[in-house]
């Protein structure tokens, strides 16, 4: 990683950005949705995510009308969400309206009533702000993304062609579950012909062949969730979970046949939910047919997301989302601060050829490695290992993940075949597992010689002398030469195919 990169991160991690709370209330065609996060910066956390599932949209189709029902309980639920962000304490409350306020005749009045009952203006996306925001927020949480981002709502779905992090064409076509439902009543043949025809019109699809498919929305994500629980899949994390479009296609056709009861049984799918997942598999089945894409990867980062990377200055979007927020966490939980870098810098000598993203996740891990040290003894590799599987990072795909979670886990100290690291290790191949127990040990000397200390990470270090391991201590005695120095020190030797080990001071 070059160095400028590498100041501008801890540039970030330090806090020179906005870090006042941003609530954002998401009013769309099915569900409302508050969500509060930690600061209008690179990776912002989320404080707080709650939805209310409204159904605005339902009937607008033939009325072009907002459903009463919905704006009975979507405009309390509106006061409430302004009400709950206030008392936050957050310093922003941004309302963004979608496809359903955008095409009722009484959107205008329904807008109204919000902003006077609310307090806050209601800022009402266009068709095209809306679907450039979701890929924002899809290039948000995965800046090298490439192909096509779909993003389905109750009312429509957006689509935007994504070029290795940057925008190209798009459209919005109404097929959201709700207009579906309405337009087509039952009938799934006559909404398979109505999807065909609405993609049909789309002139530039074609350069989604062979290419990434990224879908966003609630609909789209429980897929993803049923995919992991029915493949077993080793971690629980939507973001970046990825599948063969192949595959995609064959749980999205099977889920089309499925009515309400037959889900009844899936409690990790919401009841209300339940109606539309079906119609949102149809839609992605007959998407992917017509991308003919050569994989699926999930993203949790949408259109809020999208509206605050859009914010962003170009200098700060530029900056990688997952050093941001692990630099972030090392500084905030370290003991003595961030010393990912000094970590990484001390164990280069045996990473002598890596690939830039090799490099780049050895200095995540470096930033991560000593979150659990206020954990009980017994319980820190574990608390380590499971803390970084389930941490909402972006920037990152399960392999990399299973990698940080892995180095972890072996940095305090556990044996590489525990059976409580399986699960990472089950995603992980041999050159990555090697990776992970070599950089595990080498950070597990590193914190017993320097005990977490930055200067004395920075006065020792690691070399290599032809087949020679070599440590290197300060000469003011604050490292004693003892015995679990040089146990540590062998058996990372070991691990590197050293053949012999010095230490010098």
């Amino acid at each position: 990683m070059k160095a400028r990169h590498q100041a501008a991160v801890v540039s970030l991690a330090k806090g020179n950005v906005h870090d006042q709370r941003v609530a954002v209330i998401d009013i769309g065609s099915n569900s409302i949705r508050l969500v509060v996060f930690d600061g209008l910066k690179r990776a912002p956390a989320t404080v707080f995510n709650e939805k209310v599932l409204c159904g605005l949209g339902r009937g607008l189709h033939s009325s072009g009308r907002l459903s009463p029902e919905g704006v009975e309980l979507a405009v309390p639920n509106l006061v409430r969400f302004t009400a709950l962000a206030r008392a936050m304490g957050v310093g922003r409350i941004e309302l963004i309206a979608t496809a359903a306020v955008r095409e009722a005749e009484d959107g205008p009045a329904f807008r109204e009533t919000v902003e006077r009952q609310c307090g806050h203006p209601v800022r009402v996306l266009s068709g095209e702000e809306e679907a450039e925001l979701s890929a924002l927020g899809v290039i948000a949480g995965n800046p090298t993304a490439d192909g096509i981002m779909g993003d389905l709502g109750g009312g429509s779905l957006e689509l935007v062609e994504v070029n290795q992090g940057k925008l190209g064409r798009s459209t919005t076509l109404g097929l959201g579950p709700l207009r579906l439902m309405e337009s087509c009543g039952g009938d799934r043949e006559k909404m398979r012909s109505a999807i065909d025809k609405a993609f049909s019109k789309v002139d530039w699809l074609s350069v989604g062949k062979d290419r990434t498919f990224y879908p966003v929305g609630g609909v789209w994500r429980n897929l993803a969730r049923l995919h992991m629980e029915q493949s077993k899949h080793p971690l629980h994390a939507i973001h970046e979970h990825t599948i063969s479009s192949g595959e995609a296609i064959k749980l999205a056709r099977l889920l089309a046949r499925q009515g309400k009861s037959s889900l009844a049984g899936l409690q990790y799918i919401s009841r209300r939910r339940r109606e539309a997942l079906p119609l949102g598999a149809l839609v992605l089945a007959r998407l992917l047919r017509k991308l003919q894409s050569k994989q699926v990867v999930f993203s949790t980062y949408g259109v809020r997301e999208g509206f605050l990377f859009n914010q962003l200055p170009e200098e700060v979007r530029r900056q990688d989302p997952l050093l941001v927020t692990v630099a972030e966490m090392s500084e905030r939980e370290g003991r003595f601060g961030d010393v990912g870098e000094a970590l990484m810098k001390w164990c280069d000598a045996l990473f002598p050829e890596e690939s830039e993203e090799e490099r780049r996740l050895r200095l995540a891990a470096c930033h991560v490695s000593d979150l659990a040290w206020r954990e009980h003894p017994d319980f820190r590799a574990v608390q380590a290992l499971r803390r970084v599987l389930h941490y909402p990072l972006v920037g990152i795909d399960h392999p990399g993940r299973a990698f940080l979670a892995y180095t972890a886990f072996l940095r305090y100290g556990a044996p590489a075949d525990s059976k409580d690291a399986r699960q990472a290790v089950a995603v992980l191949d041999e050159r990555w597992r090697e990776r992970a127990i070599l950089l595990g040990l080498a950070l597990r000397l590193a914190y017993r010689v320097s005990a977490a200390t930055r200067w004395v990470l920075d006065h020792s270090g690691l070399s290599v002398d032809g087949k020679v391991l070599e440590l290197k201590l300060p000469d003011d005695g604050s490292v004693p030469d003892g015995e679990a120095v040089q146990r540590r020190l062998k058996t990372l030797a070991q691990a590197g195919n050293f053949e012999d080990t010095r230490i010098v001071v």
